[in-house]
């Protein structure tokens, strides 16, 4: 991966992930958080990648690894993906929603 690809990742998952890591980390303590999602093994693939998008984001841009810019990657791909399929309706109390702030995005933020 080179920089221009690590320059574009970098600034899309600034772009996506609106919530702050205190936030983020709040918000997985939740019971609604813990709630959504996959859950094999007993904890769902977005709330895991909710921890890691607080490690991320807490880490400086020249630190972070290639690991870091496939998760960035993945992280994108996600919420763009979910917001593509936004619910009708009031969306406030709803799994979608919650869901996306697993993955750091809260699409009612900006409101």
């Amino acid at each position: 991966m080179n920089d221009d690809q690590k320059d574009e990742i970098y600034g899309d998952f600034y772009d996506a992930v609106n919530m702050q890591p205190k936030e983020l980390e709040e918000w997985l303590e939740t019971d609604e958080s813990k709630g959504v999602g996959d859950n094999d093994s007993g904890e769902s693939t977005g709330h895991r990648s909710g921890r890691r998008i607080v490690e991320i984001k807490r880490t400086k841009k020249a630190d972070l690894s290639d690991a870091d810019y496939e998760h960035m990657r993945k992280v994108i791909g996600y919420v763009n993906r979910h917001l593509a399929q936004t619910p009708d309706g009031d969306v406030e109390e709803t799994a979608w929603r919650y869901s996306l702030m697993n993955w750091g995005h809260d699409p009612l933020k900006g409101k």
